[in-house]
C-alpha cells in the first residue's frame, strides 16, 4: 500500500504500539497520522518529539464517546485501533470498564468508520482472546467478532476490517521484560506466578509488520496471526538476571486471577479455516466457505518454547528498537 496519499488513524496512539506504528508510518512518507487518545501528557511529549510535523495531527478523546470519534475520523482512509484496556489484573477488577473500552467502544469506531467510508480498518487483538478465561480476553473476543462483522453490515460500502492477533511485546508498556528490570534494579527478588508459565514473544517491530501486512492484504473478515517463538517465563527471569549480573533467583506467589498457563493464537475451531502463508497464519472469515487443513493442530506457546540464547537475541534487539524511540520523561524508560 502506497502510504504516501493516505490519511491514517491510529487510536490509543500514545501507547507502545502507537509510537511505533507513527514512526514507521512517518519514515513511510505518510499524507498524515492522527493520534486519538486520552492522555494529554503523551500527546504533548509526541508533539514535542516530533517537533510539530504538518503530518503528524492529534485529537483527545475516548472510543468510549461517538461524536469525537466523527472528528478524528474525517478524511481517513486507513484505522488501526489499538485502544484498548489490556492489563489482565485491571479489567478483572474493572470488568464493567473493560466492556464499555473494549467492546462498546470497538462498536462505536466500527459505526464510525462505516459512516466514514474508511478503507482499510485493523483491529489489535491478542493471543488472551482465545479461549478466554480473563476479563480481557473475554472483551477482547467479543472485539474480534464486532469488527468483523461490520464487513456484512448493510452500511457497508467497501470498508474491509479485520484484526490481527499476536502474543506478548517485548519491552511495551506493562510486560515481563520491564517489570523483571525493575524489580533488579530496586534490588528485589523477581516474582513469578508459576514456572510452568510460558509466553509468546515478539518484537514491536514484527507486530507492526503484521499490522502493515493485515492492511496490505485484507480482502474483509479475516483474523491474522504472525508465528512467534515462546518461552518460558522462568527462561526470561534468568536471562534478567544475567543482564543485571545477579543469580537467577526467583519467588513463586502463584498464578494470577485470569491468568493462563499457556497462550493460544490458533484455536483447534480455527483450523479448517486457516492458511499458512510463511511468516504468517491467516484465519478465513467464519462466514467462509474455504476450508483448508494446512495445519493440524493449535498454535499455542508450549508447544513453541525457544532456548535462553533465542530469549536473549530477541530482547537485545527489542532493546535496540526501542533505543530510537527513547522521550524525555520516560514513556519509553530503561527499566
Amino acid at each position: 500500500m502506497d502510504y504516501r496519499a493516505k490519511s491514517v488513524l491510529v487510536t490509543g496512539g500514545t501507547g507502545s504500539f502507537g509510537n511505533f506504528v507513527v514512526r514507521r508510518l512517518l519514515n513511510a512518507g505518510v499524507k498524515e497520522v492522527r493520534v486519538l487518545s486520552r492522555d494529554e501528557k503523551k500527546q504533548y511529549d509526541m508533539r514535542v518529539f516530533y517537533q510539530g510535523r504538518t503530518d503528524l495531527s492529534f485529537v483527545i478523546g475516548d472510543v468510549r464517546n461517538p461524536p469525537v470519534l466523527d472528528e478524528a475520523m474525517e478524511g481517513i482512509n486507513v484505522v488501526f485501533h489499538a485502544a484498548a484496556l489490556k492489563q489482565v489484573p485491571t479489567c478483572e477488577h474493572h470488568p464493567h470498564e473493560a466492556i464499555k473500552t473494549n467492546v462498546l467502544g470497538a462498536e462505536n469506531l466500527v459505526d464510525a468508520a462505516l459512516r466514514h467510508r474508511v478503507e482499510r480498518f485493523v483491529m489489535i487483538s491478542t493471543d488472551k482472546a482465545v479461549k478466554p478465561v480473563n476479563v480481557m480476553g473475554m472483551t477482547k473476543a467479543l472485539q474480534e467478532r464486532i469488527v468483523l462483522k461490520g464487513n456484512l453490515s448493510r452500511l457497508n460500502k467497501g470498508t474491509r476490517l479485520c484484526c490481527v492477533r499476536y502474543g506478548n511485546v517485548l519491552r511495551s508498556r506493562g510486560s515481563v521484560v520491564p517489570f523483571f528490570r525493575r524489580q533488579l534494579a530496586l534490588g528485589q527478588t523477581m516474582t513469578i506466578t508459576d514456572e510452568r508459565m510460558t509466553r509468546f514473544l515478539l518484537t514491536l517491530n514484527e507486530a507492526i509488520d503484521l499490522v502493515l501486512y493485515a492492511a496490505e492484504h485484507t480482502a474483509g473478515g479475516e483474523i491474522f496471526v504472525r508465528k512467534a517463538a515462546a518461552a518460558k517465563v522462568t527462561d526470561i527471569a534468568c536471562v534478567m538476571a544475567e543482564e543485571a549480573g545477579r543469580p537467577c533467583d526467583y519467588k513463586v506467589i502463584g498464578i494470577l486471577p485470569g491468568e493462563k498457563l499457556h497462550e493460544i493464537l490458533v484455536s483447534e475451531e480455527e483450523l479448517m479455516r486457516v492458511r499458512d502463508g510463511g511468516e504468517y497464519y491467516t484465519i478465513n472469515p467464519w462466514w467462509s466457505r474455504e476450508r483448508h487443513a494446512e495445519i493440524t493442530q493449535e498454535f499455542a506457546s508450549c508447544d513453541h518454547l525457544t532456548g535462553v540464547a533465542e530469549v536473549k537475541r530477541l530482547i537485545a534487539l527489542a532493546d535496540r528498537e526501542f533505543e530510537t524511540l527513547e522521550m524525555s520523561d520516560g514513556e519509553f524508560a530503561k527499566f
